[in-house]
Protein backbone atom coordinates (compact mmCIF):
# COMPACT_ATOMS: atom_id res chain seq x y z
CA UNK A 1 0.00 0.00 0.00
CA UNK A 2 1.30 3.10 -0.94
CA UNK A 3 1.19 6.01 1.61
CA UNK A 4 -1.63 7.95 1.73
CA UNK A 5 -1.62 11.92 -0.05
CA UNK A 6 -1.53 15.10 2.61
CA UNK A 7 -5.29 15.49 3.18
CA UNK A 8 -6.16 12.26 2.48
CA UNK A 9 -8.89 10.66 5.26
CA UNK A 10 -10.13 6.74 5.87
CA UNK A 11 -14.30 6.45 5.08
CA UNK A 12 -14.26 5.84 8.67
CA UNK A 13 -13.28 9.28 9.44
CA UNK A 14 -15.63 10.66 6.84
CA UNK A 15 -18.60 8.92 8.46
CA UNK A 16 -18.04 9.68 11.58
CA UNK A 17 -17.48 13.34 10.17
CA UNK A 18 -20.96 13.12 8.46
CA UNK A 19 -22.63 11.63 11.10
CA UNK A 20 -21.79 14.69 13.30
CA UNK A 21 -24.24 16.98 11.60
CA UNK A 22 -27.33 13.87 12.14
CA UNK A 23 -29.61 13.07 14.64
CA UNK A 24 -29.97 10.00 13.94
CA UNK A 25 -33.08 8.15 14.65
CA UNK A 26 -33.31 4.62 15.92
CA UNK A 27 -36.42 2.40 14.13
CA UNK A 28 -38.84 2.68 16.06
CA UNK A 29 -38.43 6.70 16.38
CA UNK A 30 -38.17 6.96 12.59
CA UNK A 31 -41.42 5.03 11.81
CA UNK A 32 -43.04 7.04 14.48
CA UNK A 33 -42.06 10.35 12.55
CA UNK A 34 -42.78 8.50 9.15
CA UNK A 35 -46.65 8.02 10.88
CA UNK A 36 -46.36 11.40 11.67
CA UNK A 37 -45.52 12.73 7.80
CA UNK A 38 -42.35 12.46 7.33
CA UNK A 39 -40.57 10.86 4.06
CA UNK A 40 -38.90 7.79 4.69
CA UNK A 41 -36.72 7.37 1.37
CA UNK A 42 -35.34 4.06 0.85
CA UNK A 43 -31.92 4.55 -1.23
CA UNK A 44 -31.08 0.78 -1.76
CA UNK A 45 -31.01 -0.78 -5.31
CA UNK A 46 -34.01 -3.00 -6.27
CA UNK A 47 -31.55 -6.09 -6.35
CA UNK A 48 -30.74 -5.28 -2.69
CA UNK A 49 -35.14 -4.30 -2.29
CA UNK A 50 -35.66 -7.61 -3.66
CA UNK A 51 -33.53 -9.87 -1.09
CA UNK A 52 -33.75 -7.88 1.70
CA UNK A 53 -37.28 -6.76 1.87
CA UNK A 54 -39.01 -3.12 1.93
CA UNK A 55 -40.90 -1.06 3.80
CA UNK A 56 -44.45 -0.66 2.25
CA UNK A 57 -45.41 2.94 1.38
CA UNK A 58 -41.68 4.19 1.64
CA UNK A 59 -40.27 6.37 -1.50
CA UNK A 60 -37.95 5.13 -3.57
CA UNK A 61 -35.13 6.68 -4.88
CA UNK A 62 -31.90 5.10 -5.69
CA UNK A 63 -28.62 6.79 -4.22
CA UNK A 64 -27.41 7.76 -7.37
CA UNK A 65 -29.72 10.62 -7.85
CA UNK A 66 -30.85 11.06 -4.21
CA UNK A 67 -29.67 15.05 -4.48
CA UNK A 68 -31.11 15.67 -7.56
CA UNK A 69 -34.85 14.43 -6.75
CA UNK A 70 -34.46 16.49 -3.85
CA UNK A 71 -33.08 19.88 -4.39
CA UNK A 72 -35.56 21.78 -3.99
CA UNK A 73 -33.93 24.17 -6.54
CA UNK A 74 -33.45 21.23 -8.93
CA UNK A 75 -35.53 21.11 -12.36
CA UNK A 76 -35.36 16.81 -11.45
CA UNK A 77 -36.75 17.22 -8.12
CA UNK A 78 -39.89 15.23 -6.75
CA UNK A 79 -43.10 16.54 -6.30
CA UNK A 80 -42.58 15.67 -2.26
CA UNK A 81 -39.30 17.33 -2.40
CA UNK A 82 -41.54 20.70 -1.49
CA UNK A 83 -38.62 22.45 0.20
CA UNK A 84 -36.30 22.96 2.54
CA UNK A 85 -38.10 22.09 5.83
CA UNK A 86 -38.94 18.23 4.57
CA UNK A 87 -38.10 16.10 6.96
CA UNK A 88 -36.51 13.12 5.36
CA UNK A 89 -35.49 9.94 6.76
CA UNK A 90 -33.27 7.82 4.70
CA UNK A 91 -32.89 4.05 4.76
CA UNK A 92 -30.28 1.61 3.64
CA UNK A 93 -29.57 -1.64 4.38
CA UNK A 94 -27.27 -1.23 7.26
CA UNK A 95 -26.98 2.60 8.33
CA UNK A 96 -23.99 3.43 6.62
CA UNK A 97 -24.72 4.81 3.06
CA UNK A 98 -27.80 6.33 4.33
CA UNK A 99 -25.16 8.37 6.63
CA UNK A 100 -23.39 9.71 4.12
CA UNK A 101 -26.74 10.80 1.48
CA UNK A 102 -28.51 12.40 4.27
CA UNK A 103 -25.25 14.41 5.23
CA UNK A 104 -25.16 15.48 1.51
CA UNK A 105 -28.85 16.35 1.64
CA UNK A 106 -27.66 18.73 4.04
CA UNK A 107 -25.47 20.24 2.23
CA UNK A 108 -28.57 21.18 -0.14
CA UNK A 109 -30.01 22.76 2.84
CA UNK A 110 -32.37 20.02 4.14
CA UNK A 111 -30.93 20.21 7.46
CA UNK A 112 -33.61 18.17 8.45
CA UNK A 113 -32.76 14.99 6.89
CA UNK A 114 -31.29 12.20 8.49
CA UNK A 115 -31.22 8.22 8.65
CA UNK A 116 -32.12 5.31 10.64
CA UNK A 117 -29.16 3.51 12.78
CA UNK A 118 -28.64 0.04 11.72
CA UNK A 119 -31.05 0.57 8.27
CA UNK A 120 -33.53 -1.44 6.65
CA UNK A 121 -31.79 -4.65 9.00
CA UNK A 122 -32.45 -3.12 11.93
CA UNK A 123 -36.18 -1.46 10.82
CA UNK A 124 -36.99 -5.07 9.79
CA UNK A 125 -35.37 -6.85 13.25
CA UNK A 126 -37.71 -3.85 15.58
CA UNK A 127 -40.69 -5.83 13.87
CA UNK A 128 -41.67 -2.47 12.16
CA UNK A 129 -43.85 -2.91 8.68
CA UNK A 130 -42.14 -5.02 5.82
CA UNK A 131 -42.99 -6.97 2.88
CA UNK A 132 -40.93 -9.14 0.74
CA UNK A 133 -37.06 -10.18 0.44
CA UNK A 134 -35.63 -13.47 -0.04
CA UNK A 135 -35.15 -12.84 -3.78
CA UNK A 136 -31.99 -14.78 -5.02
CA UNK A 137 -29.64 -12.44 -6.03
CA UNK A 138 -29.27 -12.32 -10.24
CA UNK A 139 -26.50 -14.07 -11.79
Amino acid sequence: MSRPPPGARTIDQILADRRRSLHRLPPAEAYDRWRAGSLIVDIRPAAQRAREGEVPGALIVERNVLEWRFDPAGEARLPEATGYDVEVIVLCSEGYTSSLAAASLHELGLTRATDVVGGFRAWREAGLPATGGGAEPAS
